[in-house]
């Protein structure tokens, strides 16, 4: 997995009808397997961030290249074999090819870049032609991966390209960007320095306890811990938003029938997804579609009217309305406004008792009868975030999209917000250790105490931005990447 010795190719654009295709190629013998494949100049004699138009061709056949024919329209097998005696050499397809010489290139390696026409095959057979010259297939983010063992992205980088190809909202996207740019690796150095000044110094009189008047930690490397554990703690605090801007969030329309959920469901998606009947009940099966909200990709499930009894099909619809709430981060209750409460509403109060809840007094466009004030008083009722609706004249749908966005918000900004679960798990750890070292250290334990839990801080901290990675940490973090990247 590690091995940076090797020629590496991979097409790097998605498969498929396009204008154009790229072929990656990095290594230190990319440059002379790139002029086995390309005519039109010599690319190893070329200066690094220049182009270069001509044609992608099969190799000659060589010892070293074992190279017998290009792929035909039959396959990557299916040819003829050329021989290095022709005069004239296959041509795949046109190219323009793009020079990076090392350590100014993505991987920090000599990269070469070839341009061919889009779609599978033509992109194929540039790739096929590569490794019969000597390069080998990529694994999934091994580009990547080599850009951070050279050292040009430390892990939060690295990961955040990842998450910058599969973003699918702008909030997504520019917090993926935040990363790549090294906001969140900046603020981790800045905790990782005070503490290795701690570190330093704790260890310091240990070693020369006689000199400085004894072991216990000084008052100041208290306070610069206490310090690394309070900028762990806001960090975390965006956690929760960071992973909703990454991963999306879900929120269950729920309510007991016949109150407008599937109306409000269409409003708020803004086409006709639902089926909407007078008849309660014609809800059986979840309904669900994505939306953005405040940056964040939000998937709305409509859900069957919650309520007891019912016929087989209804019971099963109710069953699954009940796990998609358990599933929704946020949970939009829709009541009836216009008509009285009842036992179904009180239940259903009861049952969201724990949870992130906006209401919707639906159908505000008839004679209300319904307060919020009588759902706060029903049992399991709080003070919830309400909003009137009517999904049939399409009152207060904006003013709803901005309650769940505000719900929704995080800290404001994307400048160290953490998303990802892993980092979060790590510096959690860290944070922890940091208030047993603070703890362990007011209770006057010797300094070496210190010094350990200290040291486990930084290891957390080090799985963060790649310091103190494994290889079998790095191999489950890029075998999730895409091939070519």
């Amino acid at each position: 997995m590690l091995d940076l010795d090797d020629t590496i190719a991979a097409i790097a654009t998605a498969i498929g009808a396009a204008g154009l295709a790229v072929v990656r190629v990095s290594g230190s013998s990319a440059l002379a397997i790139a002029d086995a494949v390309f005519e039109g100049g010599r690319l190893s004699q070329a200066p690094g961030g220049t182009l270069h138009h001509g044609w992608a061709v099969w190799p000659e056949a060589t010892e070293a290249s074992g190279a017998d024919g290009p792929p035909a329209a039959g396959g990557p097998a299916s040819a003829a074999p050329v021989g290095p005696a022709q005069a004239i050499r296959v041509r795949l397809d046109e190219v323009v090819a793009a020079v990076f010489r090392a350590p100014r290139s993505y991987t920090r390696q000599d990269v070469v870049e070839l341009s061919c026409h889009g779609g599978a095959f033509s992109a194929g057979r540039v790739l096929a032609a590569l490794l019969a010259a000597g390069a080998r297939p990529a694994r999934p983010g091994e580009f990547t991966l080599r850009a951070f063992l050279n050292g040009r992205l430390d892990l939060v980088q690295a990961e955040a390209v990842a998450d910058l190809i599969h973003a699918e909202t702008e909030g997504a996207h520019a917090l993926a960007l935040a990363q790549l740019r090294g906001e969140l690796s900046r603020r981790l150095a800045t905790i990782s320095e005070a503490l290795r000044d701690a570190v330093a110094e704790v260890e310091a009189r240990v070693d020369f306890a006689e000199d400085v008047g004894g072991v216990e930690v000084p008052g100041h490397v208290l306070d610069r811990i206490a310090g690394a554990g309070s900028a762990l703690a806001v960090l975390l605090e965006g956690a929760a938003y960071g992973r909703a801007l990454r991963e999306g969030v879900r929120v269950a329309l729920v309510g007991r029938p016949n109150v407008g959920k599937s109306s409000l469901f269409n409003a708020l998606v803004g086409e006709r997804r639902a089926i909407v009947t007078p008849h309660a009940g014609t809800t059986r099966d979840l309904v669900s579609e994505a939306i953005e909200v405040a940056g964040v990709r939000v998937t709305l499930a409509d859900t069957a009217g919650l309520r007891e009894g019912g016929d087989p099909a209804e019971r099963e619809g109710v069953a699954r309305a009940h796990a998609a709430l358990e599933e929704s981060a946020v949970v939009l209750w829709v009541v009836d406004a216009s008509v009285p409460l009842d036992a179904e509403d009180r239940r259903i109060a009861r049952r969201l008792a724990d949870r992130r809840v906006i209401l919707a007094l639906n159908k505000c466009d008839l004679p209300r009868v319904v307060e919020v004030r009588a759902l706060e008083d029903a049992p399991g009722g709080r003070p919830f975030v309400a909003v009137a609706t009517s999904a049939v004249r399409g009152d207060g749908i904006t003013e709803l999209r901005s309650a769940l966005g505000q719900l929704l918000a995080g800290p404001g900004g994307f400048a160290g917000v953490v998303a990802n679960p892993r980092h979060a798990e790590a510096l959690e750890r860290a944070r922890e250790a940091l208030g047993r070292a603070r703890t362990v250290a007011g209770d006057g334990a010797p300094g070496e105490i210190v010094s350990l839990e200290l040291h486990e801080a930084l290891q957390a901290i080090g799985e963060v931005t790649g310091e103190t990675v494994d290889e079998d940490l790095l191999e489950r973090i890029f075998s999730r990447f895409c091939i070519g990247k």
